[in-house]
């Protein structure tokens, strides 16, 4: 009897398989097995290099990890080719139909579907992870752009007007650091930052929970680790892989440092808003003292400002600011860091702020110049404190008399722009407005601007000439004149025959001051505009007798208080005193160097001329009453620019109009607009000066004011005028801002244009139940009334609440021109 084959299937039994078959396909699952393994402990070792920052070994596992996965998708592919081999090249096994892989995919199509969709967000999972971990940086890798550093702005007498840059404080060390300050910022931040490793499961499932129930993002899962290392070790960019790798850094941040300095680290580097980064520049910016002083109210208003720093910053959304603050009192005493006696407190004391107002717009352009001279005068990081030369009363007189002159003359004389610079006899700079609307240009046109100087220039052709033995009373002959191929004319074609030299530099006779420069040289000419200052390219030919060179308005103006001071040349300058935060100055100007002073002759024939322009020359426009003053006028071809630059004992001050496209004007020379600009300025500038600073009218007292509707055209409503030399009292009708009813008596205050409709509204409110007064006057339709012992009429200007009248008195302008810088009621919306 033969023996049974062992390898032969008996009869009953499914046939088995040949020696051999199978084994590609079990080799290639074996090898398929052991690189998965590999590559899962691959992936363990990378993972906890990434938490530990494990160097060397976290980048050698990362470099194997990529061609392991290779090498197991292509074992992987091997195996699966094995087995389907070795389905269909057996004949004994060759599966019956609707059986093996392809029939169970047939007979459960949707379960592998299923399946098989399920797969890919766990594949793209994945591979988002380790992307995340091969590009993990480092801790506190990222480099923090310190970006401009705070400037603080003060004017000549203290007052802090204006901020610049990016605040950012003293670091924190755990002696700063005040007990409440970090309780109120784990009480609104982070309740369970003491108890977490850096990733709190609990507080990311609790936050998306109420972001579903509230139907959009109200609460960030973030602990205060991960707020740290995004914001010194990641970018801001919103991306799953960002939070992946801040998930990982913050576990790596929890094992390498004490909560302590997690969480110092964190109120140094988070911002607080208005430019303050880290809490001590906030505690400095907001309130004005370093962090560790801070009350309870002041720490939980700083607390709660994290979250939206931009919305909640108390210096423009103080009550959202306080609102805050309660909610992070009320935090506190539910993690029982205070009492509820302590929180209820804290919420009834008065915060006070100590920040600067709002930039007054026209200042910027005496900004925008400081802060460039700031970063050449001290090169530091550290946040700085200017006081600056500007005087802001007479900053707002000059921006004041600018507009008014423009908005009445600029349209019919086609003058689109204009600027002014005053400066005292040391050179320091009083007052600049460099445009009409430093909002609509910044372009500087005091400093920046070069244009034609016209017969400006002649101060430095008679300077010349007095210092080479002429006088004013030497006399020259007016008639054509011929030099090369250049014939200049005068400006109204005429000629006079023998003329003087202060006559012919009063009425700015070109054929003369031609004449002298050719006689004394136009090099000479040259080297006393360079000795007075002027550093603009001078080009060596007849023409510029009579002002052909490009200059800026700050060098003249700088020329002719040269003259006026006896310096040559004077520097001009805008700070003081640089501060940081030590006692000792940055920076202080130095007192005046000795320079070379003009001959004393010729100074004083350049002094007469100069007031002889005023008293019978193109200059007349620009006499004060009471005041001597000297200048000279400036007028370039075509009427493209008109200049004045005029001086008193005191003051030194120069004045442009004309166009940026450099088009004609309609006939405005420099004894027209540019005169009385100065006049109006110097006018009311000397008293301002003679009685120190002016008391400014209380626009904080007259909020933007007055009552009913009055239709355009429609009469003041009938009434008994009040008589002359009685005295008003009592509760008025408002009818517009300029005019008042008291119990039928019609009363229009002096100085004061009125305005009807929001703004009579808003007066009406404010006067409510409110007692005026109004005093007798000369005009019984025109008086002076009071409120509080305030000057109405000057409390409705400064809210530009109205507009001034023509023959307004000086405060009632000086009223208005500050309700235009500072942009108050219809000056908001008149731009």
């Amino acid at each position: 009897m033969v023996p049974p084959d062992p390898q032969r299937p008996q009869a009953g039994e499914p046939p088995r398989p040949a020696a051999g078959d199978g084994a590609d396909t079990r080799v290639a699952a074996r090898e398929a097995a052991a690189a998965a393994r590999v590559l899962g402990r691959q992936l363990g070792l990378l993972a906890a290099g990434a938490v530990r920052g494990a160097g060397q070994r976290t980048r050698r596992a990362a470099q194997e990890t990529t061609p392991l996965l290779r090498a197991l998708g292509a074992r992987l592919w091997r195996a699966r080719r094995a087995m389907a081999s070795s389905e269909t090249s057996h004949p004994l096994r060759r599966p019956a139909p609707g059986s093996g892989l392809r029939g169970r995919i047939r007979a459960h199509p949707y379960l592998v579907g299923g399946l098989a969709i399920g797969a890919v967000p766990l594949v793209i999972a994945a591979i988002l992870v380790i992307s995340s971990l091969l590009t993990l940086p480092p801790l506190g890798g990222a480099a923090q752009d310190p970006g401009q550093r705070a400037v603080t702005v003060e004017a000549d007498d203290g007052r802090v007007f204006a901020t610049r840059g990016t605040f950012r404080g003293q670091p924190l060390t755990a002696a700063d650091l005040p007990p409440h300050l970090a309780q109120a910022i784990i009480a609104i931040e982070d309740r369970r930052f003491y108890s977490h490793w850096g990733v709190d499961l609990r507080g990311l499932l609790r936050a998306a929970w109420r972001n579903a129930v509230g139907g959009g993002v109200r609460e960030g899962g973030s602990t205060i680790t991960q707020q740290y290392v995004r914001l010194t070790s990641l970018t801001q960019e919103k991306t799953l892989r960002r939070k992946i790798q801040e998930a990982f850094l913050a576990l790596r941040a929890e094992s390498e440092m004490s909560k302590d300095e997690i969480l110092l680290g964190y109120l140094n580097t988070a911002y607080f808003g208005a430019g303050a980064y880290g809490v001590d520049a906030a505690a400095r910016r907001y309130f004005g003292k370093p962090a560790k002083a801070l009350s309870l109210p002041e720490a939980a208003m700083l607390a709660g400002l994290v979250r939206a720093p931009s919305q909640l910053a108390p210096t423009r959304n103080f009550g959202g600011a306080k609102e805050r603050a309660d909610v992070v009192l009320q935090a506190m005493v539910e993690t029982g860091a205070i009492t509820a006696e302590a929180a209820d407190k804290a919420r009834a004391q008065t915060i006070t702020l100590r920040t600067p107002p709002e930039t007054p717009p026209g200042t910027n352009y005496f900004l925008d110049m400081v802060a460039g001279d700031a970063r050449r005068l001290v090169e530091t990081s550290g946040d700085v404190t200017l006081r600056t030369t500007l005087n802001l009363d007479l900053q707002s007189l000059a921006e004041g008399v600018v507009a008014r002159r423009l908005d009445a003359e600029g349209a019919r004389k086609k003058v689109g722009q204009a600027a002014l610079v005053a400066l005292s006899k040391d050179g320091s700079i009083l007052a600049m407005v460099g445009g009409r609307d430093y909002e609509d240009s910044q372009f500087n046109r005091a400093t920046q601007a070069k244009r034609q100087a016209g017969s400006l220039f002649k101060l430095f052709v008679y300077l010349t000439a007095y210092e080479k033995g002429f006088s004013p009373e030497t006399v020259l002959v007016d008639r054509p004149v011929q030099i090369g191929d250049w014939e200049p004319q005068n400006a109204n074609n005429r000629f006079r025959g023998p003329v003087p030299l202060r006559t012919a530099f009063a009425l700015s006779i070109n054929t003369i001051a031609a004449q002298i420069a050719d006689e004394v040289g136009v090099p000479a000419v040259i080297d006393t505009a360079r000795r007075l200052g002027v550093q603009s390219e001078l080009p060596s030919v007849p023409s510029l007798a009579l002002g052909s060179a490009e200059v800026t308005l700050l060098e003249m103006t700088r020329a002719y208080a040269g003259v006026l001071a006896n310096h040559a040349p004077l520097e001009t300058f805008g700070i003081h005193a640089i501060r940081g935060a030590a006692p000792q100055p940055l920076y202080l100007h130095p007192d005046p160097k000795p320079t070379a002073v003009l001959p004393g002759d010729s100074r004083t024939m350049m002094l007469d001329s100069l007031q002889a322009v005023i008293d019978a020359g193109t200059g007349k426009g620009a006499r004060v009453a009471g005041i001597p003053v000297g200048g000279k006028t400036g007028t370039t071809q075509d009427y493209r620019d008109a200049w004045f630059v005029g001086m008193t004992p005191e003051l030194i001050v120069g004045v442009w109009v004309g166009n940026d496209d450099n088009s004609s004007m309609n006939r405005v020379s420099g004894g027209d607009i540019p005169a009385s600009i100065f006049r109006d300025f110097v006018q009311r500038a000397s008293v301002q000066m003679s009685k120190g600073r002016a008391r400014r009218p209380s626009a904080a007292r007259a909020e933007p004011a007055p009552a009913r509707d009055v239709p355009p055209g429609r009469d003041v409503p009938p009434g008994r005028e009040a008589v002359v030399g009685e005295e008003l009292r009592g509760v008025p009708e408002v009818i517009d801002t300029g005019t008042l009813a008291f119990r039928g008596r019609v009363v229009r205050l002096l100085g004061v244009e009125g305005e009807g409709g929001t703004l009579a509204r808003q007066l009406s409110r404010y006067l409510r139940r409110r007692e005026v007064a109004c005093a007798p006057g000369a005009d019984s339709r025109a008086l002076r009334c009071r409120i509080d012992g305030d000057d109405l009429a000057s409390l409705i200007l400064a809210a530009g609440g109205a507009r001034a009248s023509e023959d307004a008195p000086p405060d009632l302008l000086a009223a208005e021109e500050q309700a235009r810088s500072e942009r108050a009621g219809l000056w908001r919306r008149e731009r």
